[in-house]
């Protein structure tokens, strides 16, 4: 099957400031979910498929031609961007209508393309006033709207759930699973997992600018496994606390942090977590705080890629 979207050394710099660095992706019809912290390069990367950036090196192609200075592409290609770039003197209905047109749509095409799409993602009953006065999630539905319209064959979605209530929020995943399943290509970037895995189970992660993970979700989430979950405790009596529970089989090591602290890691979490409360009051040990420095993306992205770095050496080893 030949891909919709390729990319071969993918990369853009600003300047010193290296956004993404070589990257390598084919994707075929079906949704992809591009995961990554804020900053990892997500929306850059999404900008290169679109078109709207040059490629400071690498070579990116979509539906087979190169998307920059590429107008004719654009008819074929949705792209809901992160920033607000609305009209606000115009109603939504004028604003897609006009967009539809310039997409090659007659006038009367283009408005009633522009009303389904408006009512696809609940905005019927407010088209026909003006995105000045819209709250910031009708705002985003007006986005989402406008990327669907003229259905393309690609669809770019740059953090498309970004202020929407729950009930647009099912609106739009129904939408995009939709589009995917009717065979476009759909790339949505989210810094949220379980967002992604409510569209689909394909993902690629993103970090500082490199792929650092492509695959099926679940196999990615075995790797996740293996990560060495790190448990900062604060407690009266750390020492103590250490004594208590060195025999829990889910406990690989205990580190003193200061005075007042211990690290526990550990590759069963959710037994640690639930064990440490209960040993510390068994033995009269008052816990001050409880937390881990492995629980944001970022931290589980790193980990991600000493895991590859490491491959890396052994290989070479």
């Amino acid at each position: 099957m030949t891909a919709t979207i390729e990319t071969r050394a993918l990369s853009r710099w600003y300047g010193p400031i290296l956004a993404v660095q070589d990257v390598e992706v084919s994707l075929g019809p079906g949704v992809w979910g591009l995961l990554g912290p804020n900053g990892s390069g997500k929306s850059t990367l999404l900008a290169m498929l679109a078109g709207q950036l040059r490629p400071s090196k690498g070579d990116v192609r979509v539906l087979g031609e190169r998307p920059w200075q590429n107008p004719k592409l654009f008819a074929r290609v949705g792209l809901c961007p992160e920033h607000d770039a609305l009209y606000d003197d115009l109603t939504a209905r004028e604003m897609l209508t006009l967009l539809l047109e310039l997409h090659g749509f007659v006038r009367s095409e283009a408005d009633g393309r522009a009303a389904q799409a408006l009512d696809d993602v609940g905005l019927k009953d407010s088209m026909d006033r003006p995105v000045g006065g819209y709250s910031r999630g009708m705002r985003q539905r007006v986005k989402i709207a406008q990327a669907f319209a003229h259905d393309p064959e690609v669809l770019l979605l740059d953090e498309p759930l970004s202020g929407t209530d729950p009930l647009s929020r099912a609106k739009v995943i129904e939408r995009i699973r939709a589009r995917g399943a009717a065979g476009a290509c759909v790339v949505v970037s989210s810094h949220v997992l379980h967002e992604v895995e409510a569209m689909t189970d394909r993902i690629a992660l993103i970090l500082r600018g490199r792929l650092v993970a492509e695959g099926n979700l679940y196999a990615l989430r075995d790797l996740l496994d293996d990560h060495p979950h790190r448990i900062a405790v604060e407690c009266s009596d750390p020492r103590k606390l250490s004594h208590a529970l060195l025999d829990l089989p889910s406990v690989e090591s205990i580190h003193f942090e200061g005075s007042h602290a211990v690290e526990v890691r550990t590759r069963t979490p959710g037994d640690c977590y639930r064990e440490i409360p209960r040993r510390a009051r068994d033995a009269g040990i008052r816990i001050r705080s409880l937390t881990s420095p492995d629980a944001s993306l970022e931290a589980v992205f790193r980990y991600l890629v000493e895991h590859k770095n490491l491959e890396r050496k052994e290989k070479r080893a």
